[in-house]
């Protein structure tokens, strides 16, 4: 039996364990914490609490065949190589394909232009930094252990619950304006569907952008869920004199375009939602009635 084991389930590694689930694979989730572990066994996968304080049993990587990691890192590397790098490693013969999550941040700010695969890595924010060192921990078990890593780097992820219809709705949805300001953005059905086309063709040490066809100004993203609830269009804010969290500020630090042809080309993969407007359109039907 194909058994995944995932490492923090997160949005985009719970996508993809209910897709898998549902064509007959064992899943194993961690948790922090107890109550984690409830939820997950809850929903039908196995769980094991890891909060970093107990040492990872590695017996419970015996007959896993897949791993997702999508622990983001911290000051002080990945915490999952941390944990269970060596019992990765005395697993690396029987484990078949092992996905590191990471972001399109190692690509830093391009001031709108277009990045690939290929483009130099240069972040520009703390948390681009870690996440290209924790790519690059991961990347070292493939060339030096025969882990099978491979690589993703997930643009903006919107889904069901996590979307600009839901801050419509409450309110809370703001159209601030930076010119030229230009993200990438997937949906998460799309994150599991691009990770299960991998899963089909593995290749090993590679790197996949995942995002859609169409990178857009957020204030447009906004506008069209406004216009797909029929309800007014919010104002445009200013960036310079918009009072945002220092986490919101952050993501406005970098502009760019992400090229996702390497999924298509190398994965056969096609877009559910090639852009945000059809993204948006299809989540209509998981909203409270307006």
């Amino acid at each position: 039996m194909n058994h995944l084991l995932c490492f923090g389930m997160g949005f985009s590694a719970t996508a993809l364990a209910r897709r898998l689930k549902a064509k007959g694979w064992r899943i194993t989730g961690t948790s922090r914490t107890a109550a984690g572990v409830a939820g997950l066994t809850g929903q039908g996968f196995d769980a094991v609490r890891l909060d970093g304080e107990a040492p990872f049993d590695p017996a419970w990587l015996d007959g896993v065949s897949h791993v997702v990691a999508s622990a983001p890192p911290d000051a002080d590397g990945d915490p999952v190589l941390r944990v269970a790098g060596a019992a990765l490693i005395a697993h690396a013969a029987s484990l078949r394909w092992v996905a590191y999550l990471s972001t399109t941040g190692v690509y830093g700010d391009r001031g709108g232009d277009w990045v690939d695969e290929e483009s130099p890595l240069r972040p520009t924010t703390a948390r681009g930094e870690r996440r290209l060192a924790a790519e690059r921990d991961w990347l070292a078990l493939w060339r030096a252990r025969g882990l099978p890593v491979h690589l993703f780097r997930l643009a903006g992820i919107y889904g069901p619950g996590r979307n600009q219809l839901a801050a419509v709705i409450e309110g809370t949805a703001r159209r601030v304006v930076k010119p030229g300001q230009v993200f990438s953005r997937i949906h998460v059905d799309d994150v599991a569907g691009v990770l299960e086309a991998s899963i089909a063709r593995p290749h090993p040490g590679r790197a996949y952008n995942v995002c859609d066809d169409e990178p857009a100004p957020p204030q447009d993203v906004v506008a069209w869920a406004a216009r797909l609830l029929d309800r007014p269009v919010p104002p445009e804010i200013a960036f310079d004199g918009a009072e945002l969290s220092p986490m919101a500020k952050s993501f406005y630090a970098e502009s760019k375009r992400v090229a996702n042809a390497r999924i298509k080309d190398e994965l056969g993969y096609r877009l559910t939602y090639p852009n945000y407007r059809q993204g948006l359109a299809a989540l209509l039907a998981d909203l409270p009635r307006r």
